[in-house]
């Protein structure tokens, strides 16, 4: 059982995947509810201040780099142009952007995604985790409907 909640929490720490992946992967297997919940949140919630605090100054100092500056410099330039995009129209709803951003389980719209945006934006970093484990939190409780009514309507 051990090695199952160790997935759920590996699962949720992988970008794109993160909870929306973990949680289905808990129901599937038909593992406690309420375990395998915190178990993803906190698995995909413990690489946020990483990211927040790290992943852009990596961009910026692999932007100029042979083999990997191209690829860094678009990250850096999406980030920078989609931030304030999102900045311009959100205006002091900045922080419910972002909660929601991350918690709508979308493709793309993670918690990796959602602290590089607030990184790249220079938001502040406690409302930004706060915004993101809110958001992370919504996202879970959809997923957690989604996959209850997969397993159990469809495949139950």
């Amino acid at each position: 059982m051990i090695k199952k909640y160790l997935m759920v929490f590996l699962i949720s720490m992988v970008p794109i995947i993160e909870l929306r992946g973990a949680i289905p992967y808990a129901v599937g297997f038909k593992l406690p509810l309420i375990p395998s919940y915190i178990t993803a949140i906190l698995g995909n919630f413990l690489i946020v201040p990483f990211v927040f605090l790290f992943a852009r100054k990596i961009l910026a100092w692999g932007s100029n780099k042979k083999y990997v500056g191209k690829i860094f410099n678009l990250f850096l330039k999406k980030g920078e142009k989609g931030g304030e995009k999102l900045r311009e129209k959100a205006k002091n709803g900045i922080y419910v952007a972002l909660l929601l951003f991350v918690g709508i389980p979308l493709p793309g719209t993670g918690a990796w995604t959602g602290t590089l945006a607030a990184s790249i934006l220079d938001l502040d970093f406690k409302k930004s985790i706060l915004a993101i484990f809110l958001g992370l939190v919504l996202a879970s409780i959809i997923m957690l409907i989604l996959s209850l009514g997969l397993f159990r309507g469809v495949l139950g």
